[in-house]
């Protein structure tokens, strides 16, 4: 029979204080429950931001924001420091080991209710709003994964720097568990799964998209990685990418006049459909973000030019979105492919890429006074695409 606890949540500095209410199944763990939560009484007025909550004996503690008790309901009553926020990103702080793609995603299944009804990713809490959350289940353990190979271009005892290939997802997340670099990346270097600030994402300081290939720097204890994160947030880190896109378009072709570089400074926003970047305008009501990009051509053919391009900024799908902006989307992005000045000739050779024909080909930056510099070799499929597209 189902019983009603009531707890508080304590552990972020933004969850201080939230009232909820755990609806959970039958167990017979009736004194460790009890002990959990007088634990948790005994401390509420002592807690801060740093506090971490005694795990319940008999369950796995989970992801940070979760009941210990597995399979259960989430009622939570909204107070005034949580209000006037999206309840995705609000979701997004409570549920740690999901993402706000996976979130908004529960949110339109029906799974999350708001004062007993469906509701939208972009509804804005108000104060006492009552929310009913039952979210399908997601594992928080990693699991190692010793079938993935990993192409190691340098390691030491601070950093791990892999050249990923296309179609190998950096981290976990809802849809996929073991098949990604951290599942590769803790069986072989077991110490990086207590690094960072994400259990689910390990070591990790920057990513990939899953279909872009390259270099990715991974770190392999908590100074490193807090080091990194400044660095990247700094704008310390030199990353270069290769890719390959559409010469001709309506703004003319690349090269043309002699211009061979250029720099494209568009702020990026999210799409209302979320899964996509957009450039932002007047009515855009997504956060909008500052995004530059440089770029240079390198070879040209009658139908695709080679580029180099050097983000300045970090955002998602950044290089792939100010291409695509300027009339030269990337070969093979179905997300964020062009179909103006499309030929026969053109699908017919985009038909051999299998994935976007992004490759990042270097990173430099400075680490603790010593400075790096690596490079990730060119994949055969993209070197295959440039040889048959001459």
């Amino acid at each position: 029979m189902a019983e009603l606890v009531y707890a508080l949540v304590l552990g972020t500095s933004t969850r201080k204080g939230l009232k909820v209410r755990v609806l959970s199944r039958a167990l017979n763990f009736k004194s460790e429950r009890r002990n959990w939560l007088a634990s948790i009484r005994r401390d509420v007025s002592s807690s801060r931001s740093g506090y971490t909550r005694p795990a319940l004996a008999g369950y796995s503690q989970g992801f940070e924001g979760s009941s210990p008790f597995p399979g259960t309901m989430k009622k939570i009553t909204v107070e005034k420091n949580n209000s006037e926020q999206r309840i995705d990103k609000f979701l997004v702080k409570e549920f740690f080991s999901y993402t706000r793609g996976e979130i908004i995603r529960q949110i339109k299944n029906g799974n999350v209710l708001a004062n007993g009804k469906k509701t939208k990713p972009s509804y804005i809490l108000k104060e006492n709003d009552e929310l009913e959350i039952n979210l399908e289940e997601t594992s928080s353990e990693l699991l190692p994964n010793k079938k993935i190979k990993l192409e190691i271009i340098f390691q030491d005892e601070n950093i791990v720097v892999v050249n990923k290939p296309a179609g190998l997802q950096v981290h976990p997340d809802f849809h996929e568990k073991k098949n990604t670099l951290v599942n590769a990346l803790i069986n072989k270097f077991p110490e990086i799964k207590n690094v960072g600030e994400n259990m689910m994402r390990p070591g990790i300081v920057h990513r990939l998209d899953k279909d872009t290939s390259g270099v990715i720097i991974i770190a392999r204890n908590q100074k490193t990685f807090v080091e990194l994160k400044n660095k990247f947030k700094n704008r310390e880190v030199e990353k270069k990418y290769w890719a390959i896109v559409y010469r001709a378009s309506e703004s003319g072709r690349l090269g043309e006049s002699g211009i061979l570089s250029g720099v494209i400074e568009a702020p990026i926003a999210r799409s209302s459909k979320y899964r996509k970047q957009v450039i932002a305008g007047k009515k855009t009501k997504t956060k909008v973000r500052e995004a530059v990009t440089k770029y240079r051509v390198l070879k040209e053919w009658n139908i695709f030019s080679l580029l180099e391009v050097t983000p300045k900024t970090g955002r998602m799908h950044q290089i792939r979105v100010h291409l695509t902006s300027i009339g030269h989307p990337i070969v093979g992005d179905k997300l964020y492919k062009n179909k103006t000045n499309r030929t026969n000739r053109t699908n017919i050779i985009e038909n051999r890429a299998v994935r976007q024909m992004l490759h990042a080909k270097s990173i430099r930056f400075n680490l603790f006074g010593e400075d790096f510099s690596f490079e990730a070799q060119i994949p055969e499929d993209f070197n295959q695409f440039l040889t048959s597209s001459r």
